[in-house]
């Protein structure tokens, strides 16, 4: 049984372009979510899955340069490039990532892939940002067999679903086996996913003091905890609804 880590990634953003290549402390972005994604031990192979759209050449040269293998597919139809990266690299089971998460834990990661993985067939899908939210924004990691998304694939009609990859599995519990991956602590309050430059701010300065990648989400959450005016920056940011 093969596990693919798919990173979604393209430059384009139209509140803060060009994200995914934009310095954190010394790394581009999307260096510090494959370094922490390689630090797992669920992934058997790691792709970037990106789009065909001319802006995105610089992303899949970079991705060449350094030797990371990249999907190019369908620029609006996330599901079809998903689905197709996934056929193209014949993963059992993928895992959803996205390249504005440089907190991307691998504890977590595999802690989540590892529901689907390990659960003998009785589960289609895990994730840690269903409702009720207790993981903070930015360390958001999905799980699901390609049997899941290849059904999602076929049946799922919508621009939202079609967009977004994933809503046709977690909106249909009754067609899809589901598991809601949760903490014991409640710390949602946390952003770290980078969508603006003031997300972009605070991520510079918790890479700044907390060096590469080898640090854990606790260790932010603490870092967190002794500069509460650091979450201030971007506290009132909201996040963009789905649907």
């Amino acid at each position: 049984m093969k596990t693919v880590v798919i990173i979604q990634a393209r430059m384009s953003s139209s509140r803060l372009p060009g994200k995914v290549m934009i310095d954190i402390a010394g790394q581009p972005m999307l260096a510090r979510v494959i370094s922490r994604v390689q630090q797992t031990t669920i992934a058997d192979e790691i792709i970037i899955a990106t789009s065909t759209e001319p802006e995105d050449d610089e992303l899949a040269a970079v991705c060449r340069q350094h030797d990371w293998p990249c999907f190019r597919g369908s620029h609006l139809d996330v599901l079809d490039r998903f689905y197709q990266a996934a056929s193209a690299f014949s993963a059992d089971i993928i895992v959803r990532v996205s390249c504005d998460c440089p907190m991307i834990d691998p504890d977590i990661t595999d802690r989540v892939a590892g529901k689907v993985i390990n659960s003998a067939g009785t589960v289609d899908y895990a994730a840690n940002m269903l409702p009720p939210r207790t993981f903070p924004r930015g360390v958001d990691v999905e799980a699901f067999t390609f049997e899941a998304l290849s059904k999602c694939w076929h049946e799922s009609h919508t621009e939202t679903c079609r967009e977004h990859v994933t809503p046709y599995i977690y909106l249909n519990p009754d067609q899809f086996r589901i598991l809601r991956v949760t903490n014991a602590t409640d710390e949602s309050c946390h952003r770290w996913t980078v969508d603006t430059p003031e997300d972009l701010e605070l991520l510079r300065l918790i890479c700044g003091h907390l060096g590469d990648s080898d640090f854990r989400w606790l260790d932010v959450v603490e870092l967190c905890k002794r500069n509460p005016h650091w979450s201030q920056l971007n506290a009132h940011i909201q996040q963009r609804a789905v649907a």
